[in-house]
Formats: structure tokens, sequence, C-alpha cells
């Protein structure tokens, strides 16, 4: 009998095809040997995944390894399996152990009021299991057939990343977020998924439909809406391949309005493959994981914003300044204990308690913008003071580097809107630019972690408060003459594309992947003709 259910759209698109269901691993046993055998059992179960992690993070590049590599991570560190070893000497078996000593771990991310946290849970799951299935010496679930349809309860992005989608296939999970990493790397790989549909997911079999476009999931489809879904399906990806033939071109909307769209990236290796021609420049350059190891290491920094600039071939480059703490804590630098990261020191405030690295840092970025335009953000800003104490420190490198006789320029210096007081006060910014991260600024106007399931459907970018504060510094920054972009995941989003260029958005900035269907999602717009949606 043919269902609907309603869930939220995570990643656009459609798919059809076989259920195939990705559960934990129930309560199996294994038979308990010595104390010194299920140590040995629990740490060759430890060394074996954390080589399957390695190794796969060792395929992927860009944020894509690095969500991997927070796995790798957790598995060297000697405090994860501390409490098993313990529970071991104790008496249990090394999988009962590893159970227990998970388990408080998995509870305590689960409990944080940290939303970074709370989002790496099922980090900590994937693990957990992928340590249980070498102990029960099972395979990999990575082999599912062409075109099936993943359900869980919510998908590891290791499980995600082991899956080839070449061939098709969607995500349904009962719980999820829009904007979970798994999310992110769906909408990047253009894999539809429909996220929080509950626990119905549970009881789903055979064919399923799965419509990323509306939020829906279809079970039991009859004949006809099959078919249905097979001529939409095909009808999506003519769309989608049109897009792709058209990805170098500009994107103009229906009226002419002329929107620069530039791309998003971690590291050089983001953009491997894809020619500078295809994008007006790099809009955001997150520098976290770089900088993360290469804090004082003014070189390492240099070459690798150089290395941007080259490939950029003309066209403007922006780089983002450490934006360490809240979902990003880097050891030694970002401060621990803090109960709720989002609203404590990160970003540029923590740039300014650290100016030893963060003079470091400056000196890198100025001697890059040497080599073409070099565009500095500074993120998290909140008073006009701490972007007049960012030039102070810029200015004195600057002069650091003259007396030194190092080629270098200065670069333009704007600041990230993602702290509502920021936006509503835009006018008391001296900044040469704007870039409204969407993420960050949706998740504190609408009081919704932007990882949290249980408020997934409140942090919308299209709520009327959100966007009226985008309008009001798009208006802001056309009245005095200043660049205005969007650098967040709504800058990719078709459906939010159309109420962004309505608000006064003119630049947009998308993470690769995502470049052909921004652009095309553009062209479809008219500006001329009235918001339908007004």
């Amino acid at each position: 009998m043919e269902r609907r259910l309603s869930g939220l759209a995570a990643s656009t698109g459609l798919a059809f095809g076989p259920a195939v269901t990705f559960r934990a691993l129930g309560e199996m046993r294994r038979a308990k040997g010595t104390v010194a055998g299920e140590k040995q059992a629990l740490a060759d179960a430890v060394l074996a995944s954390l080589e399957a992690v390695t190794a796969l993070a060792g395929s992927l590049e860009g944020e894509a390894a690095d969500i991997v590599g927070f796995q790798a991570a957790l598995l060297e560190d000697d405090a994860l399996t501390d409490g098993a070893y313990t529970a071991i000497e104790g008496g249990a078996a090394a999988d009962i152990a590893w159970r227990q000593a998970m388990a408080e771990e998995i509870a305590g991310y689960e409990a944080s009021e940290d939303a970074y946290f709370r989002a790496r849970a099922v980090d900590l799951t994937d693990i957990r299991d992928r340590v249980l299935r070498q102990l029960f010496d099972l395979p990999e679930p990575t082999t599912v057939p062409p075109g099936a349809v993943i359900l869980a309860l919510d998908l590891p992005p290791s499980a995600f990343l082991g899956i080839d989608w070449s061939r098709g296939g969607g995500i349904v999970l009962g719980a999820g977020s829009p904007t979970s990493h798994v999310a992110m790397l769906a909408r990047g790989r253009s894999v539809p998924m429909v996220v929080g549909i509950g626990s119905e997911w549970e009881a789903i079999s055979g064919t399923v439909v799965v419509d990323g476009v509306a939020g829906l999931v279809l079970t039991g489809p009859s004949h006809e809406s099959i078919e249905r879904a097979r001529r939409r399906a095909g009808e999506l990806g003519r769309l989608h391949e049109q897009a792709e033939l058209r990805k170098s071109q500009p994107a103009s909307t229906g009226d002419g309005t002329r929107i620069a769209v530039m791309v998003n990236v971690a590291s050089l290796a983001d953009v491997a493959g894809l020619g500078p021609e295809t994008c007006d420049g790099i809009g955001l350059t997150r520098t976290e994981f770089l900088v993360e190891l290469a804090l004082r290491d003014e070189a390492t920094q240099f070459e690798a914003y150089a290395g941007l600039l080259r490939w950029a071939a003309g066209r403007p480059v922006t780089i983002r300044t450490l934006d360490a703490g809240g979902d990003k804590p880097i050891a030694g630098y970002t401060l621990a204990g803090e109960t709720n990261p989002f609203l404590g020191l990160r970003g540029i405030r923590l740039s300014l308690r650290h100016p030893d690295v963060f003079r470091v840092q400056l000196r890198a970025l100025a001697r890059a913008a040497a080599i073409g335009p070099l565009k500095v953000m500074l993120p998290m800003v909140t008073t006009a003071q701490e972007l007049e104490q960012a030039r102070v420190l810029l200015d004195a490198v600057l002069t650091e580097l003259a007396a030194e006789g190092l080629p270098h320029a200065k670069p333009a210096i704007g600041i990230m809107v993602e702290v509502p007081a920021a936006a509503m006060a835009v006018a008391s910014f001296d900044a040469a630019f704007f870039s409204i991260g969407s993420n960050d600024l949706t998740q504190y106007a609408t009081a919704a972690a932007r990882d949290g399931p249980g408020v997934a459907a409140y942090a919308d970018v299209l709520h009327p408060g959100v966007l009226a504060m985008i309008s009001h510094v798009a208006r802001h920054g056309a009245a005095i003459g200043r660049e205005v972009s969007l650098c967040g995941d709504a800058g990719g989003d078709p459906r939010a594309i159309p109420a962004l260029l309505r608000a006064g958005i003119r630049t947009v900035s998308v993470s690769p992947g995502l470049l052909a269907v921004a652009k095309e999602a553009i062209r479809n717009v008219d500006l001329s003709l009235p918001d339908e949606g007004a």
C-alpha cells in the first residue's frame, strides 16, 4: 500500500530504488577468553579500524577528509579505550567492555550543550560499530546494490563516503539534520536525501521513492508513482547535465542581472580538476585545518595562500582568518570547558586573544597579497572595535615586512556578518566588504542549533526575520558601494537562491560541487517579475 512520509529536504533531487537498511549492530556476543587475550583482541580491533579509517581519509580531499580524520584522531586517543581495558580487567569480554565504554562516551556527546559535539555523536557510534565488526569478523556495510536507498536512524559520514554513488541512490534518515556533515556531503555529490521522518524508517522495505525537493518519502509506490518518479528523475538528470554544460558560463538572472558565483574551499585540493574560469573567484577559504597544523608556521601558510591565488589566475581570493572555537576546537588554542562554545570565544575574539598566532597569519596573508587580489575576511565580528584592532595589527605587520624587504601588499579587510547584532548595526563597520555567513546567522537568529535534529525545521534561512537581516546588510552595501556576498550553505540551495537575490544579494559563494546547480538556479530567477511568494 502506497504511503507518503514527510520529512526535511536535505539534498535536492529524486531517487527510487530498493531499500537497504543500516542498523547498529545487535547484541551479538563473543566467547570470553583470558584477560590478556581480550585486551589483545580489542587492541587488534581498534588498530584495524584505525587503519581502515586512515585509508579512507587518504582517498578523500578537503572537508570530506577532515570529517573522517576526526574519527582517526579519536581512535588514536588512548583515553577512548582506557575504560574498556579497565572493564576487561574486571572480568568483561572485549565486546561488552567496548560497548559499555562507548555508551558512556556517546551519551556524553549527545547530552552536550555544544551542537558540534551533539552532531559528532554519530561519529562515535560509527567508531563503536567499526570496532565491533572487527571483533566479530564482520564485513563493512558498504557493499550496497547500485541505486539503493539507504535507510537509517542517522548515517555516519564515513559510511556515506564508503558507498559508490556514481550509479544513483538516495538516503532517508529517521533523525539527522539538513545542516549535518552527511547532508553537506550528499549535496556535494547530488545524492537525494530526506531527514527527520521519525521512527517509521524502521518499517520501510521494498521500493522507496526519495523526493529531495519536496522532503517526501514514498513507500510501497504504485506502478504509476514509480513511472512518474522515473520521468521526474530523468528530467532532473537532464537539467543537471545542462547545468554542468553551462557551468563555465557567467550567471545572470532572466532579466539580465549579473550575479557573481564564487567557490568555498578549505585547500587547493578542493578545486582539483576545476578550472578557474568556471567561477568568479574564491569567496571563502576556511583556514582552520591548515592553521591548526601550522599555527606559527608562516612559510607553510604563505605557500597555501599563494597556491590558491595562482589557481585563481587573477580572480579575487577571499581568505577567512582562523575561525576556531564553536564547532572547530584546536587543542592549546581554543578555551576548554566553555558551557556553550558557539556563544563563547571563537573567531576574531580568539585571534585577538592570541596576537602572536594572529600576526603569523596576517604576515603570510600580506605576503601572498603581492601575488594577486587577496581579501582578508574576519569571522564572528561583533563590534567595530574588533575590526579596528585587527586593522592595527595588519598595519604593524605591513611595517615589519617593509623593514625586512619582503614582497607584500595591503589586502582589503572585510568582515563576516553572522552575528545578528552586527547585521543590524552593519553601518558601524568601516569594512572593505561584507560576507554573510548564512549558517551561523540563521542559527543565532532562530535560536536553533545548526546540527540539532529536533530544531532543524526552525533553522531556516527563509525565515522572514533572517531574510530581513540579509536585506538590511545588502541595502547598506549597495548604498555605500561596498560588496555584500553570501558564503553559507544557502548560497548553493536552489530553494533559497530566489529569496536571497530578491533580498539584494548579488554575489554568492558555494562549494565547488554545487557551482553548476547554483548558476542554473540563478538563471531561473527573473527579478523584474513580482515575487510570487511575497
